[in-house]
């Protein structure tokens, strides 16, 4: 059974059909492999803390009553609204009941579902890393909340139930027993004797209430807190008190626990009602001063003069002021719990900061706020906040030795794999993350030996912001000094994966934080150890992803691989090779690498969707990090004599950096390899170096907004997919930053399924709410992300995740969006819809591309180097694709070639762990033909500019394709359809699968350039190319007017067309290929869209450029100016009179 250690709730030994840490996916399988109506579990709640699932199978579904405990304890199946709900004192006592007949449920409880039992972990603790685990340092860091706890005596773990203890294993009773056997003989010999007390019963009350005592204190201590700011007169007495129990003792003691409860109630009451009437900070919009009232406070921003006023009200009227001038603002912190509070950070003196904490009326007055005191920063200031910045990660396993004094290869990436050049290399970077594992060296004395390396190396004095340690397991961020105030909401945790899930010598210990509005989280991690234990490093993976406590705590119905923008993983994942050991040698020496990366486990792994869903990692060009001789790395020592035999660990890739980012996002990785002149461990370190774009306070560049008009994100509808058999109904939230407070939809109103393990479930737009962002720029709503959780009604657990990005959604048509499903790290369906984010005109502005050298950069490389050899290949390509598509139409109208559906698709049972088949197995009409278009489409992908989006990896090897895989459904949802083109069709064919495909690196490894989970296949994108220059098949009325030239399936609609280098090459072409490519059109056609007002004046290269600056209609177009031309990338002088003529002429006929 999976999970963390420590005491059950049901004591020690509970009974079989309980299921503690059981996710709701496992125990469906369970209760499916069982087979008979009646079959039930027991399992944890994974909604409601405390709470309990039971699971009942009946003809052949899975039905789930939440038990939830009441005030009192007790225990109750939630029932109906005017159902009375029975009562039981335990779970035993409730499952007792329900195994009687007639008691409400879908059937009678008949056959308990026992707990695997989990294999005994042998005592072989590692294969010669280490003899036994070590001890936890002495000196480690305190553990945070969130992490893992392991209970060791009465006092540190929860009270055994009384109905499964003997009174005598209770600490409690025992002390009470003791008096009743000897010392309450003792006392009634003093009172025969004539005391008037009795000191025995006092020592044993006041022993049995010491923990009592210690908690009320604690309680005491936290609201102190809160009466210093909203009670100050309970704050003097409750101070007094606090400090009355330190000197109080012996016969007091009683007297003292009694004052203190009583204190406590007054004291509750009081807070709460001083709580009730404080009077929120509002702020009011003025053209230039926004001024904030509260109880005692107001606020005052003078933009032009660059101060904040802050006014505090004393007795009589007076005032008492404090200014700020602008440069001693040092940070600006929102709350993520409370959406309208605001931290605001002054620097007090040199070395000391203070904060001061305004709630506000609502979210989007702070943000308006928020708003104000950057533009006022901004008019003042020289420092521009940042848009992009570098990250260093390094991941080394130091074998339990001190490291070097030299690591000066490892800060700088030198060394073996993909290095930095000469030049690079000496740029310091804004961030270093550093995890160790089997680090031996106390916290404080490792992070300055960190710091006086990198000031060697950088002569800046990095500033640590978080360490966190798990027995040898480190990780340590330290940030530039300028950057130290972008800082904010630092969070650690830790979970021990080790034996039983008590020991920390595995596990993962994690950092997140924000810098300005992007967020971070860095998992450091030392799983299973050995060649053969790949199911338990899976687990140890899946556990880690469960119980890491780390982000905005709002976010808890998402795993920690979705509550970040971007998610760094590194480690010892200790995943080794499946080959002898002589061919690894071999091709270790013959530097070979790819015949080892096919058989490396965790490449496995991730194929078959084990682990690391959606992740990336970059393609490792060095040779195998572990196992070296110590103080060489010229010799791999793979075997090792131990007590059980001789062990064999083959060198392997064990340490490894991955990662997983929002899509749409910029990131890039400029550097992955490792060492070789770092000796001390049987480990090499490994570096990897990231460009990673992030967001700040937005400021709108156009002003406070003329009108109060608001922008919207509306849905059409919603369709999903799940893995369940359960045959419930389902709601969504909505979770972004960008929205006031989370919001649900109503239920499901369409549900079906055609096969026993999968539902299908829809929503149409009456029940999909329309969400309202805080602002409505589209600068601001390019940067925002929607995250969603599909989520039953019977349970309110969540049955999937996703997130969306906003930057394609907006428009004043319809997008699609199409994505994955995955809880607790497994996929569990997939899911899309029709949406739109609806910006008012006059926030349509334009926006700066923050990532445009680079992409002007390598669109000039690849013009100058590439185009001579494309030419060439274009011309056959398009000649081709004009007898292609007439075969393609014909086939298209035929009934026969409908495509299968997701139920009976094999392909899509790749959620159950079906290893998948490679894409040579397809059949031959499926594979494209040699003068078919993807040679393009492999060219195109390739380019440099792959990195600018961030795209997620693509899943790999694909499976087997349906028949009808070329073919595009493009019916409006509320037709009758086959449901999706699958989304296990989405996938990239293997590198070698045909030798027309010409894939660029980073596509082939998935890496920045590859595709994300919107992405099309291949073979999808072969038939789209052949259709791009040609009529498209007719569209449904919703589809977005920028796509329907596109040829694009609804799978492939999320973002805007992927080309900004066909653009330009389309652009270089010569006459006759332009030709050639425009004969199949539709001469003086007329249309209404952007895309095709361009073809028809012959500047349709200009459309990505248009769309994506917002400029998506010809009515907003009407507006344009010169300069939103250029800054849509239209800098001919002849080609913006073109258009903008065009456009005068357009309005003058109206």
């Amino acid at each position: 059974m999976a999970g963390g250690g420590g005491v059950s709730p049901l004591g020690l030994a509970p009974p079989l059909w309980y299921h503690r840490d059981l996710s709701r996916a496992a125990a469906e399988e369970l209760l499916a492999r069982a087979g008979r109506d009646g079959s039930f579990l027991v399992r944890d709640s994974e909604s409601v803390n405390g709470a309990y699932a039971l699971c009942v199978l009946f003809q052949k579904h899975v039905h789930t009553y939440r038990v939830l405990p009441d005030e009192e304890g007790f225990l109750a199946v939630q029932t109906s609204q005017g159902v009375q709900p029975k009562r039981f004192k335990s779970l035993p006592e409730l499952v007792l009941l329900y195994l009687q007949p007639s008691q409400g449920l879908v059937s009678t409880l008949l056959y308990p579902v026992d707990r695997e039992e989990s294999i005994p972990e042998d005592r072989d603790y590692s294969d010669g890393e280490d003899e036994k685990p070590p001890l936890p340092p002495r000196s480690t860091s305190t553990t945070p909340t969130g992490s893992t706890r392991v209970c060791s005596t009465d006092t540190d773990c929860d009270v055994v139930p009384s109905y499964f203890s003997a009174p005598a294993a209770n600490g409690l009773s025992t002390i009470s027993h003791e008096y009743l056997k000897g010392s309450y003989a003792l006392d009634l010999q003093a009172v025969k004797q004539g005391a008037s007390s009795l000191p025995h019963l006092n020592k044993t009350l006041v022993s049995s209430c010491k923990r009592l005592n210690g908690e009320v204190d604690k309680v005491l201590s936290g609201l102190e807190i809160l009466s210093k700011v909203f009670d100050q007169q309970s704050a003097f007495m409750v101070s007094k008190m606090i400090q009355q129990s330190v000197n109080q003792g012996g016969d007091q003691e009683l007297e003292n626990l009694v004052t203190k409860l009583a204190i406590l109630k007054d004291l509750l009451s009081s807070i709460e009602k001083k709580v009730s009437l404080r009077v929120k900070l509002d702020v009011y919009l003025a053209d230039l001063t926004k001024i904030g009232k509260s109880q005692k406070h107001s606020l005052s921003v003078d933009v032009e003069g660059g101060m904040l006023v802050v006014m505090k009200k004393m007795k009589d009227n007076q005032e008492d002021w404090n200014t700020f001038t602008h440069h001693k603002i040092r940070q600006l912190i929102k709350s993520q719990r409370v959406q309208n509070k605001l931290g605001i950070v002054f620097e007090k003196d040199k070395e000391k900061n203070q904060r001061k904490d305004f709630i506000f009326a609502s979210a989007k007055k702070r943000e308006a706020f928020c708003q104000l005191l950057q533009l006022m920063k901004n008019k003042h200031s020289n420092q521009d906040e940042p848009d992009m910045i570098s990250i260093f990660i390094g991941t080394w396993n130091m074998g339990s030795v001190p490291s070097p004094k030299a690591v000066g290869s490892w800060l700088l990436c030198r060394g073996l794999g993909k290095t930095l050049d000469e030049m690079t290399v000496t740029i310091p970077h804004d961030l270093y993350v550093f995890g160790t594992q089997e680090n031996s060296v106390c916290d404080r004395e490792w992070v300055d030996s960190l710091r006086t390396a990198l000031k060697e190396h950088t002569e800046l004095d990095y500033k640590p912001i978080a360490v966190q340690t798990l027995w040898n397991i480190k990780i340590a961020v330290l940030v530039k000094p300028e950057h130290e105030n972008r800082i904010s909401h630092v969070g650690v945790s830790s979970v021990k994966t080790g034996i039983a899930n008590t020991l920390g010598n595995k596990g993962a210990v994690g950092v997140s934080f924000m810098f300005n509005g992007t967020s971070f989280g860095f998992v450091n991690c030392h799983l299973t150890s050995g060649n053969e234990k790949i199911g338990r490093r899976n687990q140890n993976y899946l556990d880690i992803l469960r119980l890491l406590s780390l982000g905005d705590k709002q976010l808890s119905s998402f795993d920690i691989s979705l509550r970040f923008t971007h998610l760094f993983w590194l480690g010892d994942l200790n995943y080794r090779l499946d080959m002898d050991i002589q061919e690894i040698l071999n091709y270790i020496n013959r530097k070979e690498f790819d015949p080892l990366l096919k058989v490396d486990q965790l490449n496995l792994e991730r194929e078959k969707n084990k682990v690391f869903l959606r992740f990336a990692e970059e393609e490792i060009s060095y040779p195998p990090t572990y196992r070296y001789e110590r103080g060489s790395r010229d010799t791999y020592v793979w075997q090792k004599q131990k007590a059980t035999g001789m062990r064999t660990n083959v060198p392997s890739w064990c340490d490894r950096i991955l990662w997983k980012s929002y899509p749409e996002t910029h990131i890039v990785c400029n550097s992955y390899g490792c060492t070789d002149d770092v000796v001390t461990s049987d480990h090499s370190p490994v570096f990897g170096t990231f460009e990673v774009g992030v967001t700040s306070q937005f400021v709108s560049k156009k002003g406070l907004p003329k009108s109060s008009e608001q922008a919207y994100i509306e849905f059409e509808n919603i369709e999903a997919i799940v893995k369940t058999a359960s045959r419930t109904k389902f709601f969504i939230e909505f979770y972004s930053t960008c929205l006031e407070e989370f919001k649900k939809s109503y239920e499901n109103d369409s549900q079906s399924s055609d096969n026993v393990n999968f539902l299908r479930v829809g929503w149409s737009n009456k029940q999909l709410t329309t969400l309202k962002p805080l602002l409505s720029e589209i600068e601001y709503l390019q940067d925002q992300h929607l995250l969603l959780t599909v989520k039953s009604l019977d349970g309110y657990e969540s049955y999937g995740e996703c997130v969306v990005a906003l930057k394609s959604m907006i428009g004043s048509t319809a997008q699609q969006f199409h994505t994955y499903l995955s809880h607790r790290g497994e996929e569990t369906g997939n899911i899309r819809g029709s949406m739109r984010v609806r910006v008012p005109a006059e926030r349509m502005g334009t926006r700066e591309r923050l990532y445009g050298n680079t992409v002007c950069l390598c669109l000039q490389v690849w013009q100058s180097v590439c185009l001579p050899v494309f030419l060439s290949a274009c011309l056959s390509a398009f000649s081709c694709c004009v007898c292609s598509r007439a075969k393609q139409d014909s086939a298209e109208g035929d009934p026969s070639n409908c495509k299968n559906n997701s139920y009976n698709n094999p392909a899509y049972y790749i959620l159950e762990g079906v290893p998948n088949q490679s894409a040579a197995t397809l059949s031959s009409e499926l594979l494209p033909s040699p003068c078919s278009p993807p040679a393009v489409v492999g060219v195109v992908l390739g380019g440099g500019a792959g990195g600018t989006l961030n795209r997620p990896p693509p899943d790999f090897p694909p499976p087997p394709l349906p028949k009808g895989a070329l073919e595009m459904a493009d019916t409006p949802f509320s037709k009758p359809r086959p449901l999706y083109p699958d989304l296990a069709e989405v996938k990239i064919p293997a590198a070698n699968s045909s030798p027309a495909f010409i894939l660029g690196e980073d596509f082939k490894r998935g890496g920045p350039g590859g595709l994300d989970d919107q992405s099309c296949s291949v073979l999808q994108m072969a038939k789209t190319l052949s259709e791009s220059e040609y009529p498209p098949p007719p569209r449904a009325p919703s589809a977005p007017p920028h796509l329907r030239g596109q040829g694009l399936g609804d799978a492939c609609r999320t973002f805007p067309p992927r080309a900004p280098i066909t653009e330009s090459i389309a652009e270089d072409l010569p006459e006759e290929v332009r030709c050639l490519c425009e004969g199949g059109r539709e001469g003086g056609r007329e249309g209404s869209s952007v895309g095709e007002w361009l073809q028809r004046l012959g500047l349709d290269r200009y459309e990505e450029g248009l769309l994506h600056n917002g400029w998506d209609d010809l009515e907003f177009l009407s507006d344009i100016t010169e300069e939103d031309l250029e800054e849509a990338g239209i800098l001919d002088p002849a080609h913006k009179r073109i258009l903008l003529e065009s456009l005068r002429q357009q309005k003058q006929q109206k």
